[in-house]
């Protein structure tokens, strides 16, 4: 069948838009980038035939903007629009925008989109298609009177959500009637915040409830199939880390009645293309629908792993007026696959996202292994998108096969320059629960709270060494004695001394005494002997920082050992600092302003999270740091504060 386009604009960035450019290339299609001022080295920009700047850094003026889209399209010879996961990819008016424009929408049609984007609306469609939904409200009544009326039929825990979006944006759980209003009103502010639209709606909060959501596949030609199941239970905010397909535990039975519940949702709206429908599974194998995504799915690569389909060259093909290739009783699975999201995140800090630059990356390979990303080594981490910065899938005959090789590729995955949550997924695939297959929603929220760990005696030994030991024709001399040297782990510092005498190196610290022998350093990675064993790490080093990846922890020291000791007491001097690399987006004081103690004194974004920054004492702003729309380093000054006390 001759394609009815031949070139496509991929309207997004990152790991999804590299993605989408292979499958097109796959294809025959010609590839049109776009970019942000803060992509323009981007790899989705090197990749594609063609990139067209659209806009500053700021989503809202970039990725978000469907004209300045539309208009790059038109200066490419574009014929069609992919718009991958995120941004657009789920709005009705932009896919209208689209058609109007001559082009093809590699999508759902509008008025599908519009049935499932009101989630409100759609679960009043979903209970006419006879689609089990869970026992809540969903009405136009937005009057706090109304939802306590509500609450009180519904019963308590309850699940606020905004009603026109997703990703974790305006929700929150409700226990009791006092901490209903407070969260309708959060709610609702973010949810206009986020998507224009404070509307809410509620619903039975299903604790200890599994997310479980079903692969569709529709064409223009009245074929509605589904595609199996993904469990995506572990997600921290609402937003999923770890996804997996199968769903363990889910039989052949429950398989083909939730897949039948899928379809029937798909149908009723008209649908075309790549959709996800999601339900919530309780312990009793009873089903709830959540929502439907309109679009391909960041963990859509598990289903094409255990399908042998390629998704989103379905989505081309499809999108070109082609039939499936496939009836539902040709889609057979084949063993088990993972998914880990590595994000630029702080587990230890609440997951708070960060920013920055890629000084290493290293990913993993191997058999059964798929790694996508869209990362540079020295490409800058923005504070403007999403977190994540690749997907880690491994795939295997069986699921634990599927694990250990999921594990063993986050050990070999190296990143410096920036936090990552490589250390917790590491830890989560190995707890009891996640290895049984008996994770649910509460995942991260039931575990012990999540905290750095501190490095051990060979790793800080370790550490030393590769700050003072050059491997080559250079290293020190035997009988070499080094100065001290001061390293600082978090807010901990650590005298060290180094001696050598032969190939041995001996590191003291703290009363202990650590005997090394390097055996060989290459480009990030170090091996070594200790009392006989030989061990493997990987590390990098940049300015007076290194970066140790040990066993299933990895470590970022940094040289003090000629810096001032830091100030212990900066909040009570009035030091305020951001906690973040992220957008300074508004200011409620400046140089002059009389505040109290714990009161705003400005709002930072990063990667979708707002943080409230508060002042440490009473007194007057002395000097403040930054305007309104700039963008602040973590640790960055944001405020001074003189003390009522001071004169």
């Amino acid at each position: 069948m001759r394609a009815r386009f031949a070139s496509v604009l991929i309207a997004n960035r990152g790991e999804i838009a590299c993605r989408v450019i292979r499958a097109a290339r796959a294809e025959g299609l010609r590839c049109v980038a776009v970019f942000s001022d803060a992509d323009a080295e981007a790899a989705h920009v090197r990749l594609a035939d063609a990139a067209l700047r659209i806009g500053s850094a700021a989503p809202a003026q970039s990725y978000l903007n469907a004209e300045a889209i539309i208009a790059a399209a038109a200066a490419s010879g574009a014929e069609a629009i992919h718009p991958g996961y995120g941004f657009l990819s789920e709005n009705a008016e932009f896919a209208e925008s689209c058609v109007a424009a001559g082009l093809v929408f590699v999508g759902p049609p509008p008025k599908a989109m519009r049935a499932m984007g009101d989630k409100s609306a759609a679960k009043r469609l979903m209970t006419q298609a006879g689609v089990p939904t869970a026992p809540g409200y969903h009405g136009d009544d937005q009057s706090p009177a109304r939802f306590v009326e509500e609450a009180r039929r519904i019963g308590f825990p309850l699940m606020i959500k905004a009603s026109a979006g997703g990703g974790g944006r305006g929700m929150r759980i409700v226990h009791a009637l006092d901490e209903l209003e407070p969260a309708l009103q959060s709610a609702s502010a973010e949810a206009k915040s986020a998507f224009g639209d404070g509307r809410l709606l509620m619903e039975r909060a299903l604790i200890g409830a599994r997310h479980v959501e079903v692969q569709v596949f529709a064409d223009e030609h009245g074929m509605v199939v589904h595609l199996g199941e993904r469990d995506c239970s572990i997600q921290r905010r609402h937003q999923k880390i770890i996804e997996e397909a199968p769903a363990p535990g889910v039989s052949p039975e429950l398989r083909a009645c939730m897949g039948a519940a899928a379809t029937r949702a798909a149908a009723a709206v008209g649908y075309v293309g790549a959709g996800t429908v999601e339900f919530l599974l309780d312990g009793r194998d009873e089903f709830f629908f959540l929502e439907m995504n309109t679009r391909i799915q960041v963990e859509h690569p598990v289903t094409e792993a255990v399908t042998g389909f390629d998704l989103v060259r379905l989505q081309f093909q499809v999108a070109a007026g082609a039939p499936l290739p496939f009836a539902q009783s040709d889609i057979t699975l084949g063993g088990h696959a993972i998914e880990a999201r590595l994000c630029a995140e702080d587990p230890a800090a609440d997951f708070r996202p960060v920013a920055g630059r890629l000084v290493a990356w290293r990913p993993a390979s191997g058999q059964g292994l798929r790694v996508d990303h869209g990362l540079i080594k020295g490409g800058a981490v923005s504070p403007y998108y999403d977190s994540m910065l690749a997907k880690i899938i491994a795939h295997g005959e069986s699921r634990e096969q599927a694990r250990l090789r999921l594990l063993a590729a986050l050990r070999e995955t190296f990143v410096a320059g920036l936090t990552t949550n490589r250390d917790y997924l590491i830890a989560a695939l190995q707890r009891a629960e996640f290895v049984e297959g008996r994770a649910t929603t509460a995942f991260v929220t039931g575990a012990p709270r999540v905290s750095s760990v501190k490095p051990s005696a060979e790793a800080i030994a370790l550490a030393a060494l590769l700050y003072v030991a050059s491997g080559g024709d250079d290293a020190p001399s035997p009988g070499w004695r080094a100065a001290p040297l001061r390293l600082q782990f978090g807010e901990e510092t650590i005298s060290v001394a180094l001696t050598r005498e032969g190939a041995v190196w001996t590191v003291t610290f703290d009363e202990q005494l650590i005997s090394l022998r390097l055996i060989e350093r290459g480009a990030h990675l170090v091996r070594f002997a200790r009392e006989g064993a030989v061990s493997a790490a990987r590390y990098a080093r940049w300015g007076d920082r290194l970066k140790l990846d040990l066993g299933d922890f990895g470590y970022e020291f940094r040289d003090v050992t000629y810096a001032p000791p830091r100030r212990e007491d900066e909040a009570t001097d009035g030091v305020v600092r951001s906690p973040v690399s992220g957008v300074l987006v508004s200011l409620d004081a400046r140089a002059g302003d009389s505040v109290r103690r714990g009161q705003s004194l400005a709002t930072v974004e990063a990667m979708k999270m707002r943080y409230t920054i508060l002042a440490p004492i009473d007194g007057e702003i002395a000097a403040a740091a930054g305007v309104s729309g700039s963008q602040v380093e973590a640790r960055g000054l944001l405020f001074q504060i003189r003390s009522s006390g001071e004169s």
